[in-house]
């Protein structure tokens, strides 16, 4: 199935993305949640009932009626992986790592798989990172390897939109890569009954042009081997986003360096889970929630 969270009529719910219509479930199937993690968290006989949805008439909409927004809107955890694909590893030169190398993005980073990247204020160093996101499913903890697909919800298609200065001269990544707008997640929630993680075609363009060509066989540590390390340290919920890294072909290491700029319009495709596509503009005014007149001290 293709989970969806949309917009029809001023109203957001939760659906299934089903060729050229969208079932939604609130009418379809009402006794489900209505929020993506929510509907996550109950578990199978919340799946069985969306399948069972789709196999009927109710609750159908036109596809092209509706506005596809991030599948989870604003998850608990988004956590990402740095150097995880061999292709990437040998383009930067830099040492194979050891264990796996895990920063964190804000929840707010997050934006829908069609809506547009701003494009910073305070930086013109601004790159684009096509990734496969993990979603989890069940809470969870210490989860060895060989049991992780059973806690995974599924999986999507992401951008880890990255600041450049502002992540390399930072001890951490994360200010580099947590600014608002700055993760598109998307289309849909694949579930994981159908996918194969390890074996996706990658794709990334800019403007039509082929950046990022590669395939999830890249992987240094796995969906599965992510999900037992992170779960180690710490709590996984239903929701949680894990982005699982990028290929060679990020605008930074190419020669000359290309960096985003507005009117940029990013596309990025894995196989069997669709694309999202992202234009780039200048951070809107209405960002500015403080003005210098406003501060205290």
């Amino acid at each position: 199935m293709k989970l969806i969270t949309f917009s029809h009529e001023n109203r957001t719910r939760i659906g299934v993305h089903d060729g050229d219509s969208v079932v939604d479930l609130a009418d379809a199937a009402p006794a489900l949640p209505t929020e993506m993690c929510a509907f996550l968290a109950a578990g199978r006989a919340a799946l069985d009932a969306a399948r069972s949805a789709v196999a009927g008439d109710q609750g159908r909409l036109d596809a092209a009626s509706v506005r596809l927004l991030a599948p989870i809107p604003k998850p608990s955890k988004v956590l990402a992986v740095g150097l995880n694909y061999r292709d990437h590893i040998e383009e930067t030169g830099m040492k194979t790592p050891e264990i796996p190398m895990i920063f964190n993005k804000q929840s707010t980073s997050v934006t829908g798989p069609f809506d547009p990247i701003h494009v910073p204020r305070a930086s013109d160093k601004l790159d684009y990172e096509g990734e496969l996101a993990v979603v989890i499913g069940r809470r969870c903890r210490h989860v060895p390897r060989d049991r992780a697909a059973e806690v995974i919800a599924g999986y999507c298609v992401a951008d880890d939109v990255s600041v450049r200065d502002w992540q390399m001269r930072s001890a951490t990544f994360t200010m580099g890569k947590s600014w608002d707008t700055h993760c598109p997640l998307g289309p849909w929630l694949t579930t994981a009954d159908e996918v194969e993680p390890h074996t996706l075609r990658l794709e990334t363009w800019v403007n039509g042009e082929l950046r990022q060509n590669s395939n999830t066989e890249q992987l240094l540590f796995d969906c599965f081997t992510l999900v037992e390390h992170l779960s180690t340290a710490f709590t996984l919920e239903p929701g949680d986003v894990i982005s699982t890294g990028t290929p060679s072909g990020a605008g930074a290491l190419m020669n000359p360096r290309k960096y985003l700029v507005a009117g940029d319009v990013v596309k990025v495709e894995i196989e069997g889970l669709g694309a999202i596509e992202n234009t780039c503009i200048e951070e809107p005014a209405d960002t500015v929630l403080i003005e210098p007149s406003d501060r205290i001290g």
